[in-house]
């Protein structure tokens, strides 16, 4: 027998089953801290299965589709595990996407949308729903709190009912291509991934589970990496913890006493950035997990120095999930000589480095880094093209990333073989931004490159050629951007210059116009 009881060969229940036997497990411990509430795991077993009555009543089932908007409370994470054990195909709705963006991901074979907004003040998702049938938590399927213990009444609600080759959610990208990217995952995805089973869990994944008895949740539940590791607080027996807003870093650390938490490069550099000046206690932390851009060699040595052994830093997509992690116990073993690298394969991750032909290439020699993991997508949303680029036949990802990996499996990258920026922890693919750009009238050519950035991780610095006789407005063209593709997709700076430097190959030398007329350029 597997140790869940299993026996050999026998698969594991579906998505979400392992989350509602751990909450049973041990109904009276808390699964939530919100705002000062104590929210029990039964009081979740309870909002969970009165929202799979209130989403079955709307006719919501297998091959379902769902987008919801929801916050970051136990209500929004229940009912998306209601959804789930129902089958449903899930749609995050992020922050900031446009008018035009929600009416497209909308209008693509969505059954029902989901809102905590209790009037028409939710009004952009209110047009762009049209005539799909609007759910409303606090008003149609949370209206009154669930009895305690309710969910022991009615253990059917509880039984997930997903089928293995469904899509149960959709990961929404930047949005930067004009409509939002979706990442399609299936049941059987989740149902293998590391963060969701305690009975694949390797020892290296108990270590981490040990050190998330309070996990610091804030932002959004549709980033799926943050989706993900509320799971894996949850399965490992800890508790969520989330802040009242507006709360501030690195007091909350403080305040809130957590013990892991999910940070962006950005966030860990203003964290840095403060304890610099003052003192704050940040001595709960057990582990800190720092992920979405590049983080510098020198920054992470800070990072270790400043916030001790538990620092982990990593790679991974949302394609593939997490990839590599570099811990701070590797660091104090190798030095120096690993703080370049994103660290050794995570749980179950398979990588492989190859050439441009697919073929691998020897230990210490740069190539295209593609991996295999349970956690791998099934396609991208209405993308057969993109799909049939990323996804082979064997099961593998190709990442589009370039590296290498040393004999002892650390992982170093050495850029990207696809034109994107990663801002905020969020990917912005430059193509989009220049073509929208050269579609004013006064521009003739626009060029987009991404540079570091202390701030963000990385910035998006366009610089366009003024078509003949005339003088682009800048503000004009921000506004364009803006418009087009939402104000995150506007780059960090929009510079005029006179022409493009041309690489040996005949292509735009886009470093060096970064370099020549970038920020801090000379001249």
């Amino acid at each position: 027998m597997d140790n869940d009881g299993r026996a050999p060969g026998e698969p594991r229940p579906v998505f979400p089953s392992a989350l509602i036997a751990a909450l049973s497990a041990a109904p009276e411990t808390a699964a939530f801290e919100c705002e000062g509430r104590q929210v029990t795991r039964a009081a979740v077993l309870d909002l969970i299965a009165a929202g799979v009555h209130g989403l079955r009543a709307a006719a919501l089932g297998p091959g379902r589709t769902l987008a919801l908007r929801t916050g970051v409370t136990p209500e929004g994470f229940a009912l998306q595990i209601a959804a789930h054990l129902l089958g449903c195909r899930v749609i995050g709705l992020r922050p900031g996407l446009t008018p035009g963006q929600l009416a497209h991901v909308l209008a693509s074979g969505v059954d029902a949308v989901l809102t905590d907004a209790a009037s028409d003040d939710d009004s952009d998702l209110v047009k762009a729903a049209g005539d799909l049938p609007l759910l409303r938590t606090r008003v149609d399927l949370l209206s009154t709190t669930p009895a305690p213990g309710s969910y022991r009444a009615d253990p059917a609600a509880l039984v997930a009912r997903g089928r293995p080759d469904d899509i149960a959610l959709i990961t929404l990208t930047s949005g930067s291509t004009g409509t939002p990217k979706g990442v399609e995952r299936t049941y059987r995805s989740y149902t293998q991934e590391w963060a969701w089973q305690p009975a694949g869990w390797t020892p290296q994944v108990r270590a981490l589970a040990a050190d998330y008895g309070r996990f610091l949740l804030f932002g959004t539940l549709t980033s799926g990496v943050m989706f993900k590791h509320l799971g894996f607080c949850l399965m490992s027996g800890g508790t969520a913890v989330i802040p009242a807003a507006p709360f501030r870093f690195p007091d909350v650390l403080e305040s809130h006493r957590p013990t892991a938490l999910l940070l962006t490069v950005p966030r860990l550099h203003q964290i840095l950035d403060e304890l610099r000046d003052r003192t704050v206690d940040t001595s709960s932390l057990r582990a800190v997990q720092v992920a979405g851009s590049p983080l510098t060699p020198h920054r992470l040595h800070e990072a270790v120095t400043r916030l001790g052994r538990a620092v982990y830093t990593g790679y991974g997509q949302t394609e593939a999930g997490l990839l590599t992690v570099l811990s701070s116990d590797d660091i104090a073993e190798r030095g120096a000589a690993v703080l370049d690298s994103v660290g050794r394969a995570w749980a179950h991750v398979h990588i492989s480095v190859r050439d441009d032909k697919g073929a691998e290439v020897p230990t210490g020699t740069t190539g295209e880094i593609w991996v295999r993991t349970p956690a791998t997508l099934a396609r991208y949303w209405e993308d057969k093209q993109e799909t049939r680029e990323v996804l082979t036949a064997d099961g593998w990802v190709r990442t589009r990333d370039l590296g290498h990996l040393d004999a002892q499996g650390f992982l170093r990258l050495t850029g990207r073989s696809r034109e994107v920026v990663i801002v905020n922890a969020v990917v912005y693919y430059t193509g989009p931004v220049e073509r929208v750009l050269a579609d004013h009238p006064d521009v003739d050519t626009a060029h987009v490159v991404g540079a570091p950035d202390e701030r963000t991780g990385e910035a998006a610095h366009a610089f366009v050629v003024a078509a003949q006789g005339r003088t682009p407005d800048l503000g004009a063209l921000r506004a364009l951007v803006a418009d087009r593709l939402g104000e995150a997709g506007v780059p960090a700076t929009i510079t005029l210059v006179p022409e493009v430097p041309v690489a040996p190959s005949g292509k735009p030398d886009k470093r060096r116009l970064l370099a020549e007329y970038g920020p801090g350029a000379a001249g």
